[in-house]
């Protein structure tokens, strides 16, 4: 079989700013990234995508709230408001490479798994919500909100605004790994886990019950990655390259580190928790198990990286 890449979209990638938010304009943004994907698979990759959806899925929190105000619309909880997000983001990537595939003349197809991935009802992060959802705010948008929804949580989100938090407990084990692996033998692109999944618990009778959360993409694609014997890991971000002293006069980009020199940029502190840090995280961990080495880009500039030209590179 071809060499297994993962590629991990970030749900912020696909809404481009505040402005730009419809679901159009976030299948134009979903076709610009199949661009780079389909580079990818004609150099010769076999692509699994995964997809993050924190606006997607504080946009249809937000929807549900409207339509309970307005017309005493049943509230969708937050497990399915996942589950809609992960669907509906699926989709539109699969339809775009699709597309992609056909304009090339590449004989693949494409396959979304709707993606059940386990968790621990014991998880602390149930107590301390910590994964950001939704749009950016003000500090006064935020406190209008509070006023109203006073068990609602926001953080200052990398200097960009405020952001709605909610609990992001850890994967433990993605429920259809098994589908996935039978699909990418048969050739399949598939895109799974998106949203990092959808939060389920194994109870004592050895089912499954869905479960109020977000689980972060990057920690359920470094576990895909590893229960699918993935060679390499890419994080897409919005920005070319991690960089230390982000923001600061001596900021410097990193281009090729081991996973030594990862874990002491961790503890001096150089990578901010709402953003950077869980990419960074879930690196360590994917190379700590079976991994081989992490890319941390850009969309656009994943045929480069992939071909060592461009992003940050962690390895062993």
């Amino acid at each position: 079989m071809e060499k297994l890449v993962i590629v991990a979209i970030g749900g912020n990638s696909l809404v481009k700013d505040n402005g730009r938010n419809t679901i159009q304009d976030q299948y134009e943004a979903v076709c610009e990234t199949a661009v780079n994907i389909a580079d990818m698979v004609q150099e010769g990759y076999n692509v699994v995508v995964t997809h993050g959806n924190g606006p997607q899925v504080g946009f249809a929190l937000q929807r549900c709230e409207i339509a309970n105000e307005v017309a005493e619309m049943p509230i969708v909880p937050l497990v399915n408001c996942v589950a809609d997000t992960q669907g509906g983001i699926g989709y539109q990537i699969q339809q775009a490479l699709t597309n992609e595939f056909a304009k090339r003349g590449i004989h693949k197809k494409v396959a979304s798994v709707i993606t059940q991935v386990e968790v621990s009802s014991e998880d602390p992060n149930f107590q301390n919500p910590t994964k950001p959802v939704g749009s950016f705010f003000t500090l006064e948008q935020t406190e209008e909100m509070q006023k109203e929804h006073v068990d609602w949580v926001f953080i200052e989100d990398s200097g960009r605004g405020y952001r709605r938090v909610v609990s992001s407990p850890k994967p433990i084990d993605i429920v259809e790994k098994d589908a996935i692996k039978s699909l990418l033998e048969a050739g399949y692109v598939v895109v799974a886990v998106g949203g990092g999944g959808i939060p389920v618990v194994k109870t004592s009778e050895n089912t499954y019950e869905g479960i109020d959360a977000v689980i972060d993409k990057d920690f359920a694609t470094s576990l895909l990655a590893e229960q699918i014997d993935a060679e390499t890991l890419i994080i897409t971000t919005g920005v070319p390259q991690v960089c230390i002293n982000f923001g600061k006069p001596n900021q410097k980009s990193l281009e090729r580190i081991t996973v030594e020199e990862t874990k002491q940029y961790v503890a001096e502190e150089h990578f901010a928790k709402g953003s950077m840090l869980p990419k960074i995280e879930a690196s360590l961990s994917f190379l700590e198990k079976n991994g081989t080495s992490v890319i941390i880009t850009n969309p656009e500039s994943l045929k480069d990286a992939i071909m060592n030209k461009a992003g940050t590179h962690i390895v062993k």
